[in-house]
């Protein structure tokens, strides 16, 4: 007798309707919206269907179970109508942490911020005249003032100032670069991509560890448009090496009679030299080593908002502006509301004082240590039982790509426990204030160097959530 084949059935087929999974979600979740519980359970419910698309296994342990179901779509709902970006507290030691959102803004500048907001503004008028005004006219001018520059000028964001100068001053020519200066940036960002889209032939210059002088004056020809040099950003270049300084290129810029554009990435306008930090990010005395422009970003060491900044000669900076681009790359009112305050931070000499990157990058070492002791006693006190926690020396980088191979010497909090640091590690990210932290040897460093006032209070009711949540599965 003919047996038909054993049909086994599709899994798939068990999982609950979109309706009655977002009903169950919102019994034991009331607080969540309707319309981010909807969105969530069919993003768990697509999850669901694609693992069990896949080859099954002999059983069928491991296929989601309806409870399974609604606290994925929980997650997922949360995680929807949280507000983005949400904050977290950077345990890092690594004050510019791009991912992080580098520098915070100092209280004055989120003031200024509000007002801005809030309200009316006199952004594109002239009080005085009555007739439309210009609404970079503040900040360029105390940026001038502060770095002695000619003219400057502010975009939004630094990759949109380098743009900006290769579309004005070389479109449809070459501009020369270093091979050992073509970077690439977070987000697979490459600064080649950049010189192409600025309609502008890319002419590579020297070796990858090495160029010289000369390399730059047999590649200038009729069709040179600019001479351009970059910071490396994040990877420094040791050994058999040889690179142009900017004074050179300088000179080599002014007998050709072709621009010179430094995009230096990340810039300070006080010179930190004296406490250890390299000379180079002083973004004033880039100009006065011969420049036509200077490009650094304003949410880096500056301590500001995104911004792109701009130094240079006022008939380079007024032809940017001229640029239909400074138009498409120009800054919003809140950036420029929080950038004129921190510009007058500087003028008014209370940066070091008042801009948080600034207080973190020259906090004194024996501070940092009384800070460590205290949050370790802290969580010792707490969570002694459960954990191993001690207080130790360290070093941790800026970040943001602004001094490679530049360390700062730290003190953080190392804590071990049973389970695994990146599954406690995973829990922390996951509390109601998330803690980011650095991994090392199966350990979690917190770094007390990039914790702002109250993240303490938010640490330790981090880590006893984590520590609390792994005991009971344990």
């Amino acid at each position: 007798m003919y047996r038909s084949p054993e049909v086994k059935p599709d899994p798939r087929r068990a999982l609950p309707a979109v309706d009655r999974l977002a009903d169950a979600v919102a019994a034991k979740c009331p607080n969540l919206p309707a319309w981010a519980v909807l969105e969530a359970v069919r993003r768990a419910l697509a999850e669901a269907r694609e693992r069990l698309a896949e080859p099954a296994p002999e059983s069928t342990e491991g296929n989601p179970l309806p409870e399974d179901l609604v606290d994925r779509s929980a997650e997922l709902a949360a995680a929807l109508c949280g507000g983005q970006p949400s904050r977290v507290v950077n345990a890092t030691g690594i004050p510019l942490h791009t991912n992080l959102g580098r520098a915070p803004l100092a209280p004055g500048a989120v003031q200024a911020i509000e007002r801005t907001a809030a309200s009316y503004s006199d952004l594109e008028l002239d009080l005085e005249t009555g007739r439309r005004g210009d609404r970079l006219a503040g900040v360029c001018s105390k940026l001038a003032l502060l770095t002695e520059a000619p003219a400057a000028l502010a975009v939004n964001n630094n990759a949109a100032a380098v743009l900006l100068a290769l579309d004005t001053l070389a479109r449809d020519r070459e501009v020369v670069v270093s091979r050992g200066e073509l970077v690439e940036i977070g987000g697979s960002f490459r600064i080649p991509d950049i010189i192409e889209r600025a309609g502008v032939d890319l002419v590579e210059v020297g070796t990858t560890n090495r160029t010289h002088p000369s390399d730059y004056e047999r590649a200038i020809r009729e069709r040179t448009g600019l001479l351009l040099k970059i910071h490396r950003s994040n990877f420094e270049l040791s050994g058999f090496v040889a690179e142009t300084s900017l004074g050179q290129l300088a000179e080599i810029g002014r007998a050709a009679g072709i621009p010179v554009v430094e995009d230096l990435g990340s810039g300070t306008l006080v010179d930190l030299s004296a406490h250890g930090f390299p000379v180079e990010v002083y973004a004033p005395a880039r100009l006065k080593l011969g420049a036509d422009v200077v490009c650094f970003s304003g949410d880096k060491l500056l301590g500001g908002p995104q911004a792109g900044l701009i130094l240079g000669s006022r008939e380079i900076v007024d032809a940017m502006l001229c640029n239909p681009l400074a138009r498409a790359l120009r800054l919003d009112k809140l950036s420029l509301a929080a950038l004129d305050w921190t510009l007058e931070c500087y003028l008014e000499g209370r940066a070091e004082r008042e801009l948080p990157v600034l207080r973190q990058l020259l906090e004194p070492l024996e501070r940092l240590e009384l800070r460590a002791r205290a949050l370790a006693a802290s969580l010792d006190k707490l969570w002694g039982d459960t954990a191993r926690i001690h207080a130790e020396p360290d070093r941790a980088f800026v970040g943001g790509g602004s001094m490679p191979g530049f360390e700062l010497d730290s003190w953080v909090v190392v804590l071990r426990a049973s389970a695994s640091a990146e599954k406690i590690s995973k829990r922390l990210r996951a509390a109601p204030i998330p803690v980011v932290a650095r991994l090392r040897d199966d350990a979690l460093i917190f770094d007390v160097r990039t914790l702002l006032e109250g993240d303490e209070d938010a640490v330790e009711q981090a880590v006893g959530l984590a520590l609390e949540e792994i005991s009971r599965v344990e």
